[in-house]
């Protein structure tokens, strides 16, 4: 039986979340007697929800493949959280009106955390109403902090861009220590897992060896040990370099950037713990300081993505389909690590149960024994994640990007959403 197929991006996109929906939508085409069309949720579970869809077979196979290179989330994508069943029963029941209307039998769901709990009770709610659903969760956050996968599609570009940038950055702050900028604090993505901040500490080798200081959200922070580090940095090195994540935290697990406010997901809405570092080390040292925020610009740098990354994030997109044309339900692709060196990977399966809404944070023996740096099994993890170059394709002096036609499914039900 032919059926057709929807597909939904969620949450905050990465440079490599496009590539997956390449990974779904090339797959699907290959197997046209089982998967009719794919249609794509407009800005997400939201544009499901209000029962606006996106026909992708109107796209050419080369629009389509331009995806695999192109940043952001090409569907839109959406902060939308679904809440239990019960609290939620007619959102969820509204799914299930849409997915009939449009005879969709495949369910792929592009996210993190919250969107494996969403896909999970998708299908369970399915089942109950008489209406089966195979839904199959796709992997996706920069945080890299779903569980049962070694890492997250998206993570290790993000990991990269932070790098190259605290690296680039690094240098600049040491030619000019001397008479000016001797602290340079850079803040990057990470809530309750310090994955980004790590990859701050690669930009140190033998070769550049700079002063790193990495802030974990996992390590309380302490103010004067902190101040202690960036005297004996300056004093040694003439300059440091922080790398501080977003969710640095104290002694008592209050955010020391919370502004308190919440997002769409009921999440601490956070930002300016560097700015709030830059004051510290001003009243206590006197030293010259910039500080940045690489936001969304390191989740955005596709001109800088890993190859490791762009071709996971294709074979989780590609796995989801044929996983769930061999009848699999309520799972998520993984990525396996079989070997470090050379760096070899294969493609797993991960029940939605042991996925949905647990974070997987740093391990501390990945954190040293100073809590401000990293250990040589981290750097041995971050490494490949890291590694390979696939640059877009350039036009005038820019990235080429693709920009799709999105033309709208026609509706079939008369009654509207209220989000």
């Amino acid at each position: 039986m032919t059926r057709n197929a929807l597909y939904a991006q969620s949450g905050g996109v990465t440079a490599v979340i496009n590539a997956s929906a390449c990974g779904i939508i090339e797959t699907a085409r290959k197997h046209n007697d089982r998967i009719g069309k794919v249609f794509a949720g407009r800005n997400g579970i939201v544009g499901v929800l209000k029962e606006d869809l996106i026909d992708t077979s109107v796209e050419s196979t080369d629009a389509i493949s331009r995806l695999r290179s192109t940043p952001s989330g090409a569907f839109g994508s959406c902060r939308y959280k679904l809440k239990s069943i019960e609290e939620s029963r007619l959102a969820y029941g509204r799914l299930i009106d849409v997915f009939a209307a449009h005879d969709i039998g495949y369910f792929f769901y592009n996210g993190g955390g919250d969107s494996a709990d969403t896909c999970l009770k998708i299908a369970r709610l399915s089942q109950d109403m008489g209406y089966p659903v195979q839904a199959i969760h796709v992997p996706k956050t920069v945080d890299n902090d779903l569980p049962e996968t070694d890492n997250c599609p998206g993570f290790g570009s993000a990991a990269k861009y932070i790098a190259t940038s605290t690296l680039e950055a690094s240098l600049d702050v040491a030619s000019m220590a001397m008479s000016s900028t001797k602290v340079f604090i850079i803040e990057v993505m990470g809530r309750h897992a310090g994955w980004i901040a790590a990859a701050g500490a690669m930009a140190s080798s033998a070769e550049h060896p700079i002063p790193t200081i990495i802030l974990f959200p996992e390590i309380p922070f302490d103010r004067g040990r902190f101040i202690d580090r960036v005297r004996d940095a300056v004093s040694s090195s003439g300059y440091a370099t922080v790398v501080v994540s977003e969710g640095l935290s104290d002694e008592n697990g209050r955010f020391l950037s919370d502004q308190g406010l919440t997002d769409a997901f009921g999440h601490k809405q956070l930002g300016g713990v560097a700015p709030a570092l830059a004051a510290m080390v001003m009243q206590e040292t006197g030293y010259k300081y910039h500080w940045a925020v690489a936001d969304y610009l390191q989740r955005s740098a596709r001109h800088i993505a890993s190859k490791t990354d762009v071709e996971q994030a294709y074979a989780v997109g590609r796995a989801a389909v044929e996983m769930a044309l061999e009848g699999e339900n309520s799972v998520m692709p993984s990525i396996v690590r079989t070997d470090n060196d050379p760096y070899r990977w294969e493609i797993g399966k991960a029940r939605l149960e042991d996925v949905a809404n647990i974070e997987k944070k740093m391990p501390r023996d990945y954190i040293d024994a100073s809590g401000y740096g990293i250990t040589r099994a981290c750097r041995d993890y971050l490494r490949p994640l890291m590694e390979g170059e696939d640059y877009p394709a350039y036009r005038n002096g820019l990235p080429n990007y693709v920009r799709l036609q999105n033309v709208s499914v026609p509706r079939k039900l008369d009654t509207d959403f209220r989000i």
